[in-house]
């Protein structure tokens, strides 16, 4: 096992700035994800990691070892990719010993390993079949013996789980983190999926356009996102956004959105101050705005706001409403036991404590 650091890492691609300066440290044995919509440049991050690709500018380091110019081979990696890559004219035996030939490991080496690999990924009953003879996620699982049976110093795994049914997605990432936990090797994972992410990930990297935006673990991610773009994509349905007006009174903050107001805690008028007569973007979860009559008995404070149901999404586990209250339209998440007609009225209850706000013109976090 060994860390990971990147170190200003630059990848053009004629005039497109693939991955534009990126910097990160990846921890002996720690399970990393690389979030992010397609093209922000994680794939091109992995690739430079695994030697793929060469970097423009900056540093790729094993521990102390530079391996920025170092072929893939020489890195002691292993990758598992979105298409499997599953040889068909070779059985599963084959298929998972073929990076241990090409190393010239002793025969009986490689049938003790192979055994191993396919016994962590309980596949050992399929050791005498071909590619075409089994099911996608059986193929995945030769995909990740395959990586792990050199035992690797890093795994690196890109969206292996994305050609998978939505069922057999959720075992499989279960599977692949306690294996990872098992054999404690370093593992960089991309995904586009958050759930994957919040699910798998010791950290997630968050990614745009080329950059990261934001690295922390699952929860900080998610209550204390950095900016207006790790706020939204983050979680599902997305954070509301709205605009508002800050004003200070003498035992509140106030947030006027025009058709309602928000009145903040006193505690944060010391840092709202500096934004006193100006417009900031306002975000709250759909999890944190409930129903007038549906309110937690642990929550504090709420600011009540009328308004008709305007769309209603029933998903069984959960119901979606969305609220027209006049100048926005207000989506809240709340158990699926509850139904509400389109049309009719509600008031509806946002958390005070929940709310964050950030600046309009750069659209980080201040609260």
């Amino acid at each position: 096992m060994v860390d990971v650091k990147l170190r200003g890492i630059v990848k053009r691609f004629g005039k497109t700035v693939a991955v534009n300066g990126i910097d990160l440290d990846v921890r002996d044995g720690e399970f990393i994800v690389l979030l992010g919509p397609s093209g922000c440049g994680k794939t091109t991050t992995l690739r430079i990691i695994a030697g793929l690709e060469k970097p423009d500018e900056g540093r790729v380091l094993f521990g102390d070892r530079d391996v920025t110019y170092l072929p893939p081979r020489e890195r002691n990696v292993s990758m598992v990719f979105q298409s499997y890559a599953v040889w068909p004219h070779m059985r599963v035996y084959d298929n998972i010993a073929f990076p241990l030939k090409i190393k010239k490991v002793p025969k009986d080496e490689i049938d003790k390993k192979v055994k191993w690999a396919a016994e962590l990924l309980q596949i050992s009953e399929l050791l005498n079949r071909y590619p075409h003879q089994l099911s996608g996620g059986q193929r995945q699982r030769v995909a990740v013996a395959r990586a792990i049976v050199v035992e690797p110093a890093v795994l690196l795994m890109d969206e292996p789980l994305s050609n998978l049914d939505a069922l057999l997605r959720v075992k499989m990432r279960s599977e692949i983190k306690k294996l990872q936990r098992r054999i404690k090797v370093t593992t960089i994972y991309v995904t586009h999926d958050q759930v994957e992410a919040m699910t798998m990930g010791d950290r997630i990297a968050v990614m745009n356009q080329g950059k990261i935006e934001q690295v922390g673990r699952p929860d900080e991610i998610y209550l204390k996102p950095a900016n207006v773009f790790v706020a939204g994509f983050i979680g599902s349905p997305q954070m509301n956004f709205f605009d508002a007006t800050i004003y200070i009174e003498k035992d509140k903050a106030v947030l006027d959105v025009g058709d309602f107001k928000l009145g903040l805690n006193k505690d944060l008028i010391e840092v709202l101050k500096d934004y006193e007569g100006k417009t900031v973007i306002v975000g709250i979860r759909p999890e944190h705005i409930y129903p007038e009559n549906l309110i937690p008995s642990t929550t504090k404070k709420v600011a009540k706001v009328e308004g008709i149901v305007d769309f209603v999404e029933e998903l069984g586990s959960d119901t979606i409403v969305h609220v027209n209250t006049g100048s926005q339209i207000l989506v809240l998440k709340i158990s699926g036991s509850h139904h509400y007609e389109i049309g009719s009225k509600l008031v509806i209850a946002l958390d005070l404590d929940k709310i964050h706000v950030f600046r309009k013109d750069t659209e980080k976090a201040i609260i």
